[in-house]
């Protein structure tokens, strides 16, 4: 049951009751208010005698991080409770209260408090531009003046969820090689510094000239030994560099982009997400009836890569002159002539949002098995980075041994 409160703060504890309504039905609820009198007060105005009120803990201390896939499973709730005809404060109660996360049960009963208090769901969330970007608010808005924010809500969901898979999908894609790379480097700086220096002082003892390969490995070791902190701090710095010129240089990430969208195995994979955001969004907006030059603004940011980015902004400079979407695609050399034409197809027919729609189809299906694909390519990879690396130095701490062996 939702409860009309005033606008949640910290200080607001949370509350457990029982109670019967005016029928006499006994109902329950959770429900936040300054203190115990003031929520019978407000319990009383909505025709509930509570028989029985229990402070909970305030949830709201800490919490955890709102990401975007809580906001997905969000929109999805709020979507599934206004088509079965539930009030939206009510929908908003029963959401937030029910939410196991703190930080994203404040955010729910927040907006629900916003809107109790006479804004639009729209400009509600508009108030948490964090959690909810400009095509999220425009689509909801698109939905209230057109009396089917239900309709809207369910589309959003829809698109938040497939968005939300497909970035699991690059995250999986990215995730494989990064992770061969650093236990590469773990079990590589282990060996040299624990390790080698065991057969180091063995060789000693040789009185003989120790094989090149052999003596490289051991100065990479006394190296690492004597040099340790110093190339960890280096390496560090430059991590934290790279990623804090990388957030604020927008040449930088230009170039990564660009650089990235060709390298081997993964290039193609970006490629296909990328056009397959630019079309979901395409397809939701365009769907939602936002015109096409408003909708190209939200659909450029959607497309995760600065490269396609810009172009999609001179697409829509191209469109806004009069230019056909078809011919501004192609004018970018970024899409294949496949997608170009089933653009150009739903153009005529004037069904753009069915078509972009299936292009998003397919290309999702195809991030799909290309990440599938380059998993069953990278594991035995992994063994063989890890066997090069662990067998060369084997192989070296060993040479000694075997010359040795052959001499006697």
């Amino acid at each position: 049951m939702a409860v009309s409160a005033a606008t949640v703060t910290k200080k607001d504890t949370q509350f457990v009751w029982e109670g019967t309504d005016r029928r006499g039905k006994k109902v329950r609820g959770k429900s936040l208010a300054a203190n115990e009198t003031t929520l019978r007060a407000d319990l009383r105005r909505q025709g509930v005698a509570a028989t029985r009120v229990k402070t909970q803990r305030n949830t709201f201390k800490g919490g955890g991080k709102v990401n975007p896939g809580d906001i997905a499973i969000f929109s999805r709730q709020l979507a599934t409770m206004l088509t079965s005809g539930i009030p939206l404060v009510q929908a908003f109660e029963i959401i937030g209260n029910g939410n196991e996360k703190p930080a994203m049960q404040k955010l729910i009963l927040d907006i629900k408090s916003s809107v109790e208090g006479g804004s639009t769901l729209h400009e509600s969330l508009a108030k948490h531009p964090l959690h909810f970007d400009d095509l999220f608010v425009n689509l909801v808005e698109a939905g209230e003046q057109a009396g089917a924010l239900e309709t809207l809500l369910d589309k959003i969901a829809t698109y938040k969820e497939k968005t939300e898979a497909l970035k699991k999908k690059i995250k999986k894609a990215l995730f494989y090689p990064t992770a061969v790379l650093f236990v590469a480097i773990i079990v590589t700086v282990i060996l040299l510094i624990f390790v080698i220096p065991q057969f180091e002082s063995l060789f000693k003892g040789f009185g003989a000239d120790l094989p090149a390969f052999t003596q490289m490995v051991i100065n990479m070791s006394r190296f690492l030994q004597h040099n340790g902190l110093y190339v960890g701090a280096v390496a560090g710095g430059a991590i934290y560099a790279f990623m804090y010129f990388k957030k604020r240089s927008k040449n930088m990430r230009r170039a990564l982009d660009r650089m990235m969208l060709k390298f081997p195995i993964i290039g193609p994979i970006l490629v296909k997400a990328a056009i397959a955001r630019f079309a979901r969004t395409l397809a939701t907006m365009f769907a939602a009836g936002v015109p096409l030059v408003e909708a190209m603004e939200s659909v450029a940011g959607a497309t995760g890569n600065i490269v396609y980015e810009e172009a999609t902004l001179r697409m829509k400079d191209e469109v806004a002159t009069g230019q056909r979407l078809q011919r501004a695609m192609e004018n970018t050399a970024l899409f294949p002539n496949m997608v170009v034409q089933m653009i150009a197809v739903g153009e005529e027919s004037g069904s753009l949002d069915t078509m972009s729609g299936k292009v998003a189809d397919f290309y999702e299906a195809e991030v799909d098995n290309a990440v599938d694909a380059m998993s069953s390519l990278l594991e035995p990879l992994i063994m063989a980075i890890l066997g090069v690396l662990v067998g060369g130095m084997v192989i070296a701490m060993y040479l000694p041994i075997f010359k040795l062996g052959a001499a006697i």
